[in-house]
């Protein structure tokens, strides 16, 4: 057996445990997304290592899609953990609170786009690039996910017991080492390109484990938010009431002038 082939089972198996976990401590109540998540990983995981050595000449484009579907998981497991985040308060935030997230999002991961593309890959094909380049910025922005909730922890009542952290932190660890591997691959010789794909596929395995045996433990019970939070969240929900108030009012003053 290669270290490649050894790597794929322990992966596959170690991503069997994180689903069973998931499901026996009932996570997924919470984090269905997550949930969605990691299944899509266990089923293109399969499905990429026997599709893709017998048609190596589809293989990418089954890759591709496999990836631009994935991203859409992880982008769907960040504004998951964002609005779980906010849980002891959101019965206080409008009900749209959700999808400003999603936007707000969206919106970082725009503004990351343009900043994750890199001259040294200009001699792949436009595939190729177009992959590093989703790569990158769903890496960098889990990584900025991970860096936020971790430094405000305190701030939001949150601790390494807390299903939140655990699950951004195993996002954030697979997620630098992506990043510093994508970084030192421009360039790289074939050989080397070889063994920093096989670090990077370790960090996953790592982070896996490191969910398996997070979802084994007993999850903490959530903690409310601090004043200074709460306080913070009461006047952002204030202003989101108050500007949406004053469209409604603006909409309806024109309506009433275009039917005098």
């Amino acid at each position: 057996m290669t270290f490649e082939s050894a790597l794929w089972y322990a992966g596959i198996a170690v991503e069997i445990a994180v689903i069973a976990l998931v499901i026996r401590s009932r996570t997924y109540r919470n984090f269905p997304v997550f949930l969605a998540y990691i299944t899509w990983g266990l089923l293109t995981d399969i499905v990429n290592y026997f599709v893709g050595y017998p048609y190596p000449a589809g293989y990418f484009w089954i890759y591709l899609a496999g990836m631009t579907i994935g991203s859409l998981f992880e982008f769907g497991v960040l504004v998951e953990l964002t609005w779980s985040v906010l849980r002891p308060f959101r019965s206080a935030l409008p009900r749209r609170t959700i999808v400003v997230v999603a936007f707000l999002i969206g919106g970082i991961c725009a503004a990351i786009w343009p900043f994750a593309v890199s001259a040294a890959f200009n001699h792949y094909g436009p595939q190729s690039r177009l992959l590093i380049h989703l790569e990158r910025t769903f890496s960098i922005m889990r990584v900025l996910i991970f860096l936020v909730l971790a430094a405000c922890s305190q701030l939001l009542s949150i601790s390494w017991r807390d299903r939140e952290l655990q699950i951004v932190t195993g996002l954030g660890f697979y997620s630098l080492v992506s990043v510093s591997v994508s970084i030192m691959e421009a360039g790289a010789t074939a050989s080397l390109h070889y063994h920093l794909d096989q670090i990077a596929v370790v960090s996953y395995l790592c982070s896996l484990l490191y969910w398996t045996y997070s979802f084994a433990t007993k999850e903490a019970p959530r903690r409310q938010f601090t004043p200074q939070m709460q306080n913070f969240l009461l006047a952002v929900a204030g202003t989101a009431r108050a500007a949406r108030v004053s469209l409604t009012e603006d909409r309806a003053r024109k309506e009433r002038k275009a039917d005098d």
